[in-house]
């Protein structure tokens, strides 16, 4: 995947020319696409209900009955005062802003009034090591923590217009000036430098003070190297714990992911941003899984499609699109994003989002407490869906993953125009044109083909409209005031007219049955942004807790061991399309289903608690014939999602 070309084209469209600061100051690469503030796009339809069932679930209860988040150090408990309650601030900021709903908008400010009002005289935030006894970590100024917390305050000043915050971020980034002179970064902080070089680089946008660049440049030079890691890439097999290390750990390559995009607008070397277009093709290559995730439990695992995806790989490889994506202005990574967002993300949830897994599998044919886990690195407890199974952190990380989704689908073009990065039904109300502009998305989308998008402004404005064609969706059209427009698939269409009060934009994106090459040459069956896997009836088993944050064992209640006869290709596959109606990620409401046929495979059992490795394709079968089902991966709790295939 190397983009730095088509970076650079997309860029001459559609930025023009673009002075950020005056030419006496230090000056940033202008973002090819825009993030809008916390709270111009609204969510509606079907991701705003995903939205209220995840406040209604953990992500909104978990300050109540979580010592970490309830007894935090950050807000004067005694209990973990490191990451885990910013984790928690970091999604919860936008879920509430999101939903304008004033319970969780009460707690925001609850703890970022205690923040704000607790800084330190040194103007260092939240805990200091040393004033209690820490199990995270020995030094005073522990800057990783700090990186996610300004993530979580520089939200909520954008959704509320505080002027606390910039004077409070300004003064821990002094203090942080001074600790990495004192203490250079280490650990989780010196392979996450890219989260504290976001927020620098953010407010440099706003308040362009040489010394920020300095400090962002510090953070870089003390950092690890993600762009080498990325470009000369090492790991091409399953790591084993006695290779283990902060550079294979798989939240840390998902975070990496966005280093150099992040970095390329301080370098300005084309060769630095290649370095995230290296990183998703070479994670795709040794690791990938069919969702567009790469394995990581907890190290990086190999093709193996039941090695296990961290969940918090899954919400952070998405941040590292969203902003990879407003750097480059590249749609490939839309399409990864779309991937992983509506395939990943959900399926490590129960349907009410009370229980999580640590661990998902392409091939997830059980979820049980293993004596002997598949798993690389981690327990046998990884896959379970329960409150924090393996361990703590994905409790604590997993609540950003549709809020800021959300926050991304929209972006603006420094041209005074909108880019529609990925589609969900929502609302945007924004600038465009030099004046309001209101922006109604209506559609099904993933699970339909259309796509309508509904424009009102107060009068006839002129600005730029540039709509992501997904690479699958051959055959694309857009619909402006009565005239079709072809998309070409894997770019932006840009539409520049006079947009009036009413304009309508009508997309229909082809959905087609497709098929991926996976691990022994099975296959993925694809339809859209959609990832298809076996439905598989499931024994829930409580093993501990109270609900509705308990435990859970899952057990496989009808065969699962399936190869697929496919002599008719793409044609051998048949989907049914229905009506959104309620959670589309419950299995019995998915708006979408298919059907193919295919064979028992006697041979291809259970090993160490997990389906073992698909049979090389072709494979031979003399079971009868059978009509399999297949539901959304996001669905569907226990799945085969990679495939043998039979032979003819």
């Amino acid at each position: 995947m190397r983009r730095p070309a088509i970076h650079l084209l997309l860029a001459l469209l559609l930025l023009g020319t673009h002075t950020v600061h005056a030419q006496d100051t230090p000056s940033l690469k202008p973002l090819a696409f825009q993030p809008l503030p916390l709270g111009a796009i609204r969510p509606e339809g079907w991701i705003l209900e995903q939205l209220r069932i995840q406040a209604d679930g953990l992500s909104g209860h978990l300050d109540e009955f979580w010592p970490d988040v309830k007894e935090s150090g950050w807000i004067g408990g005694e209990t973990e005062g490191w990451e885990r309650a910013p984790y928690w601030l970091d999604g919860l900021v936008p879920m509430a802003y999101l939903l304008d709903d004033d319970a969780l908008k009460a707690k925001v400010v609850r703890w970022v009034e205690y923040i704000l009002a607790h800084q330190h005289e040194d103007g260092w935030l939240g805990p200091v090591h040393g004033e209690r006894d820490s199990k995270v970590s020995k030094n005073k100024y522990d800057p990783w923590p700090i990186f996610i917390m300004l993530k979580a305050l520089s939200q909520y000043e954008e959704a509320t217009g505080d002027p606390r915050v910039w004077p409070a971020v300004r003064r821990v980034l002094e203090r942080l000036n001074q600790v990495v002179d004192e203490t250079p970064l280490f650990e989780w902080g010196q392979f996450r430098w890219a989260d504290g070089v976001l927020t620098v680089h953010h407010y440099y946008d706003h308040h362009p003070e040489a010394w920020l660049l300095d400090l962002a440049a510090k953070l870089h030079a003390q950092g690890y190297d993600w762009q080498k890691h990325f470009t000369d890439f090492t790991l091409e097999r399953r790591v084993l714990i006695t290779g283990a290390s902060l550079a294979t750990h798989g939240v840390n390559n998902a975070m990496g992911v966005k280093a150099p995009a992040i970095w390329y607008r301080q370098s300005g070397e084309a060769a630095t941003l290649q370095g995230t277009f290296d990183g998703v093709r070479n994670l795709d290559r040794f690791h990938g899984q069919a969702t567009g995730m790469f394995s990581c439990d907890e190290h990086l695992a190999g093709l193996h499609p039941s090695q296990g995806s961290e969940l918090c790989a899954v919400v952070e490889y998405m941040y590292s699109l969203e902003h990879a994506i407003a750097v480059s202005g590249d749609a490939a990574l839309a399409d990864r994003l779309e991937s992983l967002a509506f395939n990943a993300l959900p399926a490590t949830f129960t349907a009410d989002m009370w229980a999580h897994q640590y661990d998902q599998q392409a091939n997830q044919a059980i979820v049980c407490v293993s004596k002997r886990p598949v798993f690389a690195t981690n327990g046998g407890e990884a896959n379970l869906f329960g409150l924090e199974p393996n361990y703590g952190c994905c409790l604590a990380n997993m609540h950003q993953g549709w809020p800021k989704f959300v926050s991304h689908l929209w972006m603006a073009t420094p041209t005074g125009g909108l880019a529609a990065v990925a589609y969900a039904p929502c609302t945007v109300q924004t600038a465009a044109g030099g004046a309001p502009v209101k922006i109604v998305v209506t559609t099904d989308y993933p699970f339909g083909e259309r796509i309508s998008i509904k424009i009102e402004t107060s009068a006839t404005q002129h600005f730029p409209i540039a709509l992501r064609i997904p690479a699958w969706a051959e055959g694309a059209t857009a619909l402006v005031s009565g005239k079709a427009v072809a998309g070409v698939p894997g770019t932006f269409l840009v539409l520049e007219e006079d947009w009036r009060a009413g304009g309508r934009i009508e997309l229909r994106f082809p959905m087609k049955a497709r098929m991926g090459k996976r691990f022994n040459g099975a296959v993925s069956i694809h339809r859209g942004p959609l990832v298809f896997a076996l439905e598989i009836a499931q024994e829930w088993r409580q093993l501990r807790g109270e609900l509705p944050h308990a435990d859970w064992e899952v057990f496989p209640q009808t065969p699962w061991n399936y190869g697929l006869a496919l002599e008719g290709g793409e044609g051998a596959i048949d989907f049914e399309v229905g009506p959104v109606a309620g959670n589309v990620f419950a299995a019995e409401y998915t708006p979408v289903r298919a059907s193919v046929a295919g064979r028992r495979i006697a041979e291809w059992q259970l090993k160490n608690d997990a389906a073992d490795a698909p049979p090389q394709s072709p494979v031979d079968s003399t079971e009868p014939l059978e009509n399999l089902r297949l539901l959304p991966y996001g669905a569907a709790k226990l799945r085969i999602t990679e495939f043998p295939v039979l032979a003819p």
